[in-house]
């Protein structure tokens, strides 16, 4: 009997110490390699099973994007490397910036190890027109690298409608800042396209999307891949800031750009999420056109799906 309760007990034991070590397991933060350069920051998973490439805004880079999106640790949980790009300053890209983006992206996943399979794409603001021109591309170009899916969040994805924007904020002469961003790109677009008073065609070429033509001629090559647009309709926050209307806002350009895509692709693999005050800078400065309003573990299901 002695010897029963002696074996009972190293059972007891054995079974307290494994559960021990599985909640150790189950809480220790998983490895991670960071490499950062001048080019990009990456945060580069032990076991990897996916890579997340982010583009930043245009006057950011890699160190905002990771400060502003909390997605590294639950990536790296998930076994996704992330590549955050410090390529900013662009609104689009133009033929020869695609091919020469799309080696640039190839020679850094090749020299760095990284997953080729299940590569998703993203961007904040003028990034995620880049990330829509780039996957694209790299589909159509048959390029080795190849997405599973790309993601958008509040970006400008009909320049010919920001060109608009721009002029009717400038006849309103609401606030400072409304001003000088509107007064910059006029200047910006009159220069590199013209003034779309004499013809919209270098508009299209180089626009994700083009409203009032429905022009998605740079984006037919998606048309296989998973695709979310992310935007916060808050038109109370822009008329106080900037005496918007909704039809001023990347929201409603994005709302009709689903529309299409649906239309195009078909219902399944296109998603547009609306989201409610969930725009906020990690200052918690509210502002509906942030990093915040993507939801960081629901976006990594949709990546493991």
């Amino acid at each position: 009997m002695k010897t029963v309760n002696y074996i009972i007990i190293l059972l007891l034991i054995a079974t307290s110490c494994k559960e021990k070590v599985e909640e150790k397991n189950r809480t220790e933060k998983p490895k991670s390699e960071i490499i950062k350069n001048d080019e990009f920051k990456l945060i580069k998973a032990e076991n990897q099973k996916g890579l997340l490439i982010l583009f930043p805004c245009f006057p950011c880079d890699a160190e905002n994007t990771l400060s502003e999106f909390k997605i590294t640790e639950i990536s790296i949980k998930n076994d996704f490397s992330v590549l955050a790009m410090n390529l900013n300053q662009l609104l689009y890209l133009n033929q020869k910036e695609k091919q020469e983006l799309a080696e640039h992206l190839k020679r850094i996943i090749e020299e760095q190890n990284l997953s080729k399979k299940n590569i998703f794409i993203g961007g904040f603001s003028s990034g995620g027109n880049v990330s829509l021109l780039i996957s694209d591309y790299l589909v159509k170009s048959n390029n080795k690298i190849q997405p599973k899916g790309v993601f958008i969040v509040d970006s400008p994805i009909d320049l010919l409608g920001l060109y608009r924007t721009a002029e009717k904020n400038l006849k309103l002469n609401f606030s400072e800042s409304s001003m000088q961003e509107s007064t910059w790109i006029k200047n910006m677009f009159d220069e590199e396209f013209g003034n779309p008073s004499k013809g919209i065609k270098a508009y299209e070429q180089n626009s994700p999307y083009t409203l009032v033509t429905e022009n998605i001629g740079n984006l037919k090559g998606l048309e296989k891949l998973k695709i979310r647009l992310y935007t916060e309709p808050d038109l109370k926050w822009w008329k106080e800031y900037a005496k918007n209307d909704y039809e001023d806002l990347n929201a409603f350009y994005i709302q009709k750009l689903s529309d299409k895509l649906k239309n195009e692709f078909g219902q399944k693999n296109v998603e547009l999420i609306n989201t409610e005050n969930r725009g906020y800078r990690a200052n918690r400065e509210r502002h509906p056109h942030s990093w915040s309003i993507v939801n960081e573990k629901e976006l990594v299901n949709w990546m493991l799906e």
